[in-house]
């Protein structure tokens, strides 16, 4: 990979003025499938993509030869923690593990954080604490919990772009679940302003306390049919509602055919998963930083939520980013805290096992950028498209690397990921056509 300033004899841009940057590969994922091409950048968007070797002005040159460019991921499911819980996650280290992974988008979830983001002033108070330190865009989710539906309404004119809602405990007092009655209301009241309400889909009549400390006995606790059950009752209330329904971090593949069916019959439910389920099995657990909820299940359900991907029952991969101190992951699985850290390495996580089984870059940034863009409804991220933000990641999809957590930009060194070797290594990320490195002062956007 070369960078360089204006070259010889080359052209100016469309409008008679030079462009900011060009970035050039043999290798670039557009929307209609990868290409050489280049890409040229000005004042923070895509002002065009031209053939790989055409002349352009511009004050900043990169060509990355054979290094892939990708756009940006968009990471819809991220708990940066802050504030109330920052010293298990904060915006600054958040955002520059999500930079190095090639993210450059996040939308934070409403909890762990204290307050919670579910009203108005509770998000006021997360955008405090996020202005300044944010080495990427952020935006936010709002919570739907009992008792505050009418603060719904306000909290999306405030600017959140959905409402997370458990229907099992969260493991957070300060958040909890809805029942029957309050899903039906929070739906109906989202359906009134088209909003999108995102659903932990956990049925806690089928949960039950782990009988001991070990993994085994964790996992049976809950149950696939646990996570069915509460996906078919987020359907049947989307279905008489109307509202826009999304499952969040599916790990049960007996989720898909309820969802299909729903897909079929246009109930407005989508689904999403996480790099953890497509990359690891409950065959490869070792210890409690494995432990997530729902939980990682056996190495055959992984193998039919590839499927599910690939059909597109499954539309979205985001990490579920949930970190924790070390200290809160205790050997015994009943009480380690419940959560997987992985923003930096879902991009080679997800690609190590999709390339493997046949699929290409273009499937990863659909699962991974374009998909979750579209969801949250962020029309300028996503693609590398003229109007666009300026959002890239050159991406080096055929080297290797072993995850050292202690490495990682996350806040605590705790990954189920230490010690793996993974293919696919990010050579840069540019945030509106700007680079983004550990020495640059973080300009990302609250979005």
């Amino acid at each position: 990979m070369t960078v360089t300033g204006r070259l010889p004899g080359e052209e100016e841009g469309p409008a008679g003025e030079p462009f900011d940057l060009v970035v050039r590969s043999r290798r670039v994922v557009l929307p209609d499938g990868e290409r050489p091409a280049a890409v040229a950048v000005r004042a923070g968007r895509i002002a065009a993509v031209t053939a790989y070797d055409a002349p352009a002005v511009a004050g900043e040159q990169a060509d990355l030869g054979d290094v892939c460019l990708l756009p940006g991921l968009v990471d819809t499911h991220v708990h940066v923690n802050e504030p109330g819980r920052t010293e298990w996650e904060g915006f600054a280290t958040a955002t520059r593990a999500a930079a190095a992974g090639g993210v450059t988008t996040i939308v934070d979830m409403p909890l762990n954080s204290l307050p919670p983001t579910v009203d108005p002033g509770a998000l006021a108070v997360k955008r405090a604490a996020a202005r300044g330190q944010c080495a990427v865009d952020v935006g936010f989710w709002g919570g739907a919990v009992p008792g505050n539906v009418r603060r719904l309404r306000p909290l999306h004119e405030a600017g959140v772009y959905g409402f997370k809602c458990f229907l099992s405990p969260s493991g957070v007092d300060e958040f909890p679940p809805l029942d029957d009655a309050g899903l039906a209301e929070a739906m109906r009241e989202v359906a009134s302003f088209d909003g999108l309400l995102i659903v932990h889909a956990e049925d806690p009549v089928l949960l039950t306390d782990p009988l001991g400390p070990t993994y085994p006995e964790f996992l049976a606790s809950r149950p696939g049919e646990a996570e069915r059950r509460a996906v078919e009752r987020v359907i049947a209330a989307a279905r008489e509602t109307g509202a826009r329904a999304h499952i969040l971090h599916v790990s049960s593949a007996a989720c898909l055919e309820p969802l299909e069916a729903a897909r079929r019959d246009g109930v407005r439910v989508s689904a999403e998963t996480c790099p953890h389920y497509l990359t690891l099995t409950a065959e490869q657990v070792r210890g409690p930083e494995f432990k997530c909820c729902p939980p990682i299940r056996d190495g055959g359900n992984r193998e039919r939520l590839w499927e599910g991907l690939a059909a597109g029952v499954l539309s979205c991969v985001v990490s579920d980013h949930s970190p924790s101190t070390p200290d809160l992951k205790v050997p015994d699985f009943a009480a380690a805290w419940g959560g997987i850290s992985s923003l930096q390495v879902g991009l080679p996580a997800v690609w190590t096992e999709a390339t493997a089984r046949g699929h290409t870059l273009a499937d990863v940034t659909g699962w991974m950028s374009s998909a979750p863009a579209r969801l949250a409804g962020l029309a300028a991220k996503g693609a590398i498209a003229v109007g666009y933000d300026a959002d890239l990641c050159a991406f080096d999809d055929t080297a290797t690397f072993t995850v050292e957590a202690e490495r990682l930009r996350h806040r605590n060194p705790v990954t189920p990921y230490h010690g793996r070797t993974l293919t696919g290594v990010v050579r840069a990320t540019w945030l509106r056509g700007r680079p983004v490195t550990d020495a640059t002062p973080p300009f990302g956007v609250l979005l």
